[in-house]
């Protein structure tokens, strides 16, 4: 409570009153007054409540109020009259208190006659005053220059800153909708063999699985080359010892034809590759023509130095042009078909493990099952197609030296792989685009 107030003097006896003033208390031995008409009477005003004023919490002098003149020789009267007056307390005092009651002195009206004993000693109005809570001031956010520096810059106009294509689009509209500023091209067979190429070339088991091969081929025949470099044996063919090498680099090169495709079953990178390329034919065919065209090339390189060394360490007729095609391409076909026959195997197993295991036991079970079955005579006519057919076989036909004497020779052994291997491809084709990934 705050009362900024002057001293209230003694009422003493006057002659004229305030507008709305109630009449005092005679003092004591003073003759009572004359009683006057209820008509003649002023009335009391109400308390008066004013809205809260614009300016600062000073308040305004109080307006004169008009009110009927007090009749001569009537008895004194005090010049104020006691006000309570409800106001809000405006935005711009913060200072003070919610809920403060404030008492504060108005000067009396200039119009108003003073009493015939003198001046008032106080000719003022006290008013009650209640404030309201100042109101919160808005809070700003701190200071970014950068934001700062945004506001301030020259904004382009928004039709600039629309692409002609957005803007000649619509229904009546000749240009498309978007214009891509990233060249769009369909995807193509390319595309993926540059994405298989990448992931062949980039994995440690391409490079294990083909150097180990090529050890075994060029190292194997190069021994073998050594120990039948006598000049009092004869060998005939001169080339028919080179595939021993060979053989054993088969086993290396089915697990790279397996592991090309179902890593990426193992791993579920599949699922990546056939989101960048939906077609999975074509994914499928990517992956076999850089599997062949590795496989192809590394192993008539490695087959070709080693037929070029027997020719040249062994004594015995000249082999032919025939023999030559037959020992070195011939023989990188028929490992590069092979690996195709597992890429097959791996797509329709879709598990490394297993379909390494199928592979080979493709290669190595026909013979162990045939050396066991040979001297049973009702299982001997099986025992020897089991040979004659079997893939060990069919490589020393390719460069004739067979195991036996009958059965494919020439190129009949890569034509009889060809055709196995297309029917299991084409089940692995028909299997991708029908089962889910």
């Amino acid at each position: 409570m705050t009362s900024p107030q002057q001293p209230q003097p003694q009422p003493e006896p006057h002659d004229t009153a305030a507008p709305g003033a109630a009449a005092p208390m005679p003092p004591a031995g003073a003759p009572e007054p004359p009683a006057q008409a209820p008509a003649e009477q002023p009335e009391p005003r109400p308390l008066a409540a004013h809205p809260q004023p614009e300016q600062p919490p000073a308040q305004a002098p109080m307006p004169p109020q008009a009110g009927p003149a007090p009749q001569e020789g009537g008895p004194a009267r005090e010049a104020g009259t006691m006000m309570l007056q409800a106001q809000q307390l405006p935005a711009a005092a913060p200072g003070k208190e919610a809920g403060t009651m404030m008492l504060q002195a108005q000067a009396a009206p200039q119009g108003a006659p003073l009493p015939p004993q003198g001046a008032p000693k106080d000719a003022g109005t006290m008013t009650l005053q209640a404030q309201q809570p100042p109101a919160a001031p808005p809070q700003q956010p701190p200071y970014q220059p950068q934001q700062a520096a945004q506001q301030q810059a020259p904004q382009p106009p928004r039709q600039q800153q629309i692409p002609a294509a957005w803007q000649a689009a619509g229904p009546g509209g000749a240009a498309p909708a978007y214009v891509s500023p990233i060249p769009v091209r369909r995807t193509n067979l390319g595309h993926a063999l540059a994405s298989e190429w990448t992931k062949i070339r980039s994995v440690r088991s391409t490079m294990w699985t083909l150097g180990v091969m090529i050890v075994l081929n060029v190292g194997i025949g190069l021994m073998i080359a050594l120990l039948l470099s006598d000049p009092y044996r004869t060998a005939d063919p001169v080339l028919g010892s080179a595939w021993l090498g060979l053989l054993l680099g088969t086993l290396c090169v089915i697990p790279l034809g397996v592991l090309v495709i179902s890593s990426e079953y193992g791993t579920g990178m599949i699922r990546t590759t056939f989101t960048a390329c939906p077609s999975r034919g074509r994914v499928l065919t990517a992956k076999a023509i850089v599997l062949f065209g590795l496989t192809f090339v590394i192993t008539t390189l490695s087959t070709t130095l080693v037929a070029v060394v027997h020719a040249g360490m062994l004594n015995g007729p000249a082999p032919t042009g025939d023999q030559w095609l037959r020992a070195t391409i011939g023989s990188g076909l028929y490992v590069a078909v092979l690996s195709l026959l597992a890429l097959g195997a791996g797509a329709l197993l879709r598990h490394s493990a297993g379909a390494i295991s199928a592979m080979t036991g493709l290669v190595l079970l026909p013979m162990l099952l045939a050396v066991f079955m040979i001297s049973s005579e009702s299982l001997r006519p099986v025992a020897k197609a089991m040979i004659e057919y079997s893939i060990p076989n069919s490589l020393g036909a390719l460069y004739d030296q067979p195991f036996l004497g009958s059965g494919p020779s020439g190129w009949q052994p890569l034509l009889i792989l060809v055709g196995i291997t297309a029917v299991v491809l084409g089940g692995a084709y028909a299997a991708l685009e029908k089962r889910d990934v």
